[in-house]
């Protein structure tokens, strides 16, 4: 289960209680920046003035920014988006055919599967959980998800502005769409980063027969610590090998569930296979920046940053291409026209 996440900037990497932030902030830039350009060439171009990448590639740090302070209220919403410990499920006797697509009625349950299997389950020091996160086994998949119909709702009701709106309010809109693609975007880098898919997010707890590290700065050494060390993130150099987006089409296992969220559990899914062959490579010295052989490192922390571009690139493209008319608002702006034929200023 995961603990509370903070992390010293000022001493490099060295992390407290608690899991350290999914991919350094060049990490996400990298992530968002790739995504955009995996985009076919119609996608709104807008989008794709240099003032806007830069938009887009700076939020990508927002949601650890709002990490900075230490209001619980805030802590408390934030920090269980960044992950899902996909053992906590196991535990709880929930598989991921029966998860539940909404977030609150996860949280049921997940209550309901902790309290049938509380032998599986630590005690919680209250001491320790002041902001009342670890009784959670985290919210990323619903984080996703959210979002991505967040960016369906910018889309529909920019068309409407597009057509009967204001030049301002088309700006407004335009801007409101870049927001959710930015902040949308860490969330889907979060995942691509094995480690907030998994308890061993910050070293192996429990049997540990292969001998993995237990290490309490792992997290934050797969973060940024080894690839700034060996060279730093060079979206520029990745550029190359970005996969076009596509359009998610609802997997065979949706079960009239929500598409976009069996998509998004899939891609968890497969990067919690990655955990193990992760901590392979640190043992096999193949994440030690000092010397030696780090090839298989970098190349394997690149291809997952790939991964979670190509992902969030499609998610973009699917929220544009299925954005539905907003009928309300269309009709809205019919009437106001109506009265006023011109567009308030």
């Amino acid at each position: 289960m995961r603990k509370s996440l903070s992390l010293c900037w000022a001493a490099a990497m060295i992390v407290s209680s608690g899991h350290a932030f999914a991919w350094d902030y060049e990490g996400h830039r990298a992530v968002n920046q790739l995504a955009l350009i995996s985009l076919p060439t119609d996608f709104p171009a807008f989008v794709r003035t240099p003032e806007a990448r830069e938009r887009i590639a700076f939020l990508a740090g927002e949601p650890d920014r709002w990490r900075n302070i230490g209001d619980l209220p805030l802590r408390h919403i934030n920090a269980p988006d960044h992950f899902i410990d996909l053992e906590d499920l196991a535990d709880a006797g929930i598989a991921l055919s029966q998860l539940n697509e909404f977030r609150y009625s996860f949280t049921v349950q997940l209550a309901a599967g902790r309290a049938a299997h509380p032998e599986r389950f630590p005690t919680i020091d209250p001491e320790k959980n002041k902001d009342h996160t670890r009784e959670l086994a985290g919210f990323l998949p619903w984080s996703i998800t959210e979002y991505y119909a967040k960016l369906k709702s910018e889309f529909s009701y920019l068309k409407a502005f597009e057509e009967l709106g204001s030049p301002a309010e088309i700006t407004n809109a335009q801007a409101n769409v870049i927001y959710v693609m930015g902040v949308m975007g860490h969330y889907v880098g979060d995942g691509a980063q094995p480690l907030h898919t998994t308890k061993y997010y910050n070293g192996w707890v429990g049997e540990n027969p292969h001998g993995y590290t237990t290490t309490r700065t792992f997290h934050a050494w797969i973060d940024g610590g080894f690839l700034s060390k060996t060279g730093g993130v060079s979206s520029a150099a990745l550029a190359p090998r970005v996969k076009p987006a596509t359009f998610l089409s609802a997997p065979k296992n949706s079960e009239g569930r929500d598409p976009i969220f069996v998509n998004v559990l899939d891609y968890l899914a497969e990067q919690q296979a990655k955990v193990v062959p992760l901590y392979a490579l640190e043992k096999a010295g193949k994440l030690n920046a000092d010397g030696g052989d780090f090839a298989a490192g970098r190349a394997f922390l690149e291809t997952q940053l790939l991964t979670a571009a190509n992902l969030l690139g499609s998610l973009w493209l699917t929220a544009w291409r299925e954005a539905p008319p907003d009928v309300y608002l269309h009709a809205q702006l019919l009437q106001r026209k109506a009265v006023s034929p011109t567009p308030t200023p």
